[in-house]
């Protein structure tokens, strides 16, 4: 029996409580949505991609908070009432943002359990999926900035992301440094120390969002046993063997593009616009390469909305009869890679016994 599975993800984030039109009469096994969901955070913005989150045909929807999904982050939400002069009206915040905790709630309602959707704080998660495979997931939605916005940290303290060796996904809400990260002023927004945590643990997929005008995928094979001192992206990406899938430069014309490279590009938008989503189906090799996948939805003026990114994968199957969505697998997924001869190896490493 083959090791693993074929898993299609929905890649979406920054919606910021939009109107999106996603694609219809696709199926998938996981859609993933990378923080923002909302632009004020307000409830209003929170009930709206709930309901846009339960259109999507998948039986699990994993969830992370940005920096606008401030009241998910209850300190900060806290911090910025305390701070703000003059002091808002209770019923005025309670009407527009709900008291502290209640957006989160919205996420544990009825509605969202029922449709298979489920809020990842930061860590590490695992799930048995309705096609038989295991996922491992990392998740976080934090971002290097100093402000007043939701799980946002300061770039000169750092943050730890502590993503293991065998996850298979890692979500967050900005993008690692030097991966789809430069911004309209050409200033790279990532995070190094993500970078470095995604180095060292290589899944398969990293997906985030936050940086726009990064929009597009790649993917990346890796140079291997870069000191750690020295993990960015000049050392540790071999270039020669990674390769940009599509990005925003691929899609809108330019200032100095020929007329044939301008209705090139023209015909490739409309025929992404007509299914609504990019593909990325490549075949990934674990532990060498990873796909990386700037999912932010929301554009510019001139091109006010960007496309969700298909996926497909190869995940670990599971030797358990029964799917159970959303239950731990960690012994589990131990115990059938030990039956099955561990069906993915990570650098070489052997599966941990139950």
């Amino acid at each position: 029996m083959d090791n693993t599975v074929a898993t299609r993800f929905l890649i979406l984030s920054d919606t910021h409580g939009d109107d999106i039109r996603l694609p219809s009469g696709q199926i998938y096994d996981v859609a993933i949505h990378c923080g923002d969901l909302t632009e004020e955070s307000k409830l209003a913005e929170f009930k709206a991609s709930i309901e846009l989150l339960c259109t999507i045909n998948a039986p699990l929807k994993l969830v992370i908070g940005g920096n606008h999904d401030f009241t998910l982050d209850t300190t900060m939400f806290k911090k910025k009432l305390d701070e703000h002069s003059p002091p808002l009206e209770d019923e005025l915040v309670r009407r527009e943002y709900g008291d502290f905790g209640h957006a989160r709630a919205l996420f544990y309602g009825d509605d969202a359990r029922e449709n298979g959707i489920v809020f990842l704080d930061e860590g590490t998660h695992q799930f048995e999926l309705q096609n038989g495979a295991i996922l491992s997931i990392y998740a976080s939605p934090f971002t290097p900035f100093k402000s007043d916005w939701g799980f946002q940290y300061d770039p000169a303290e750092g943050h730890e992301f502590d993503i293991r060796e065998d996850v298979d996904v890692v979500v967050t809400h900005g993008p690692p440094k030097g991966i789809m990260d430069y911004t309209d002023a050409r200033r790279r927004a990532g995070c190094a120390d993500l970078f470095s945590a995604i180095y060292r643990s290589r899944p398969q997929m990293h997906c985030f969002g936050h940086i726009h005008e990064g929009w597009g995928a790649k993917k990346v094979r890796w140079r291997l046993e870069v000191p750690e001192d020295d993990q960015t992206h000049f050392t540790a990406i071999d270039n020669d063997k990674s390769a940009v899938l599509e990005n925003l430069a691929g899609l809108q014309p330019r200032k100095f593009d020929k007329p044939e490279r301008r209705e090139e590009k023209a015909t490739k938008a409309k025929e992404y616009e007509d299914r609504r989503y990019c593909l990325a189906a490549e075949t990934v090799e674990s532990g060498a390469e990873t796909l990386f996948v700037n999912a932010a939805m929301q554009g510019t003026n001139d091109h006010p909305m960007q496309l969700p990114w298909l996926v497909q994968l190869q995940l670990p199957r599971s030797c358990s009869s029964t799917s159970t969505l959303g239950s731990s697998t960690t012994t589990k997924r131990k115990r059938c890679l030990e039956e099955e001869g561990a069906s993915k190896k990570i650098k070489g490493e052997q599966p941990t016994p139950a």
